[in-house]
This record gives structure tokens, sequence and C-alpha cells, in this order.
């Protein structure tokens, strides 16, 4: 289910198409039955969700 964004004009990071940071599971229960979990945030946005949006830059050169 999607969640609401709040910089509704910035795009979506096309590597984790909004989801940034997740909990990956290391193993085995603990014995109060819980699991360790670690971190991982998208390389591509640093952690924001969010694309940076690409300047491009066009040179144009007209013959005389």
């Amino acid at each position: 289910m999607s969640q609401h964004s709040h910089a509704l004009n910035q795009p979506v990071c096309r590597h984790c198409d909004g989801f940034p940071v997740v909990a990956i599971t290391t193993g085995p229960r603990r014995p109060d039955g819980t699991r360790t979990t670690l971190p991982a945030v998208c390389p591509a946005c640093k952690g924001t969700g969010h694309a940076r949006r690409s300047i491009t830059a066009v040179r144009i050169e007209v013959a005389a």
C-alpha cells in the first residue's frame, strides 16, 4: 500500500520505488522470539526515496 508523499514535486527513486530503507532479518530467533534485523539503505537515493532531477545541458551551434 503506497504512502502519502510530502514532496510531491520530486520524482520517486527508480531503484527502490520510494521505499528507501528496509529491514533484513539476520537468522534464527532469539530466546524471546524476536529476530535481529539490519537496516539496508538504497544506495541510489541515499535513503531519501526521491531521485535527483538531472540537469541536461545542450549546446547548439549554428553554422554560418
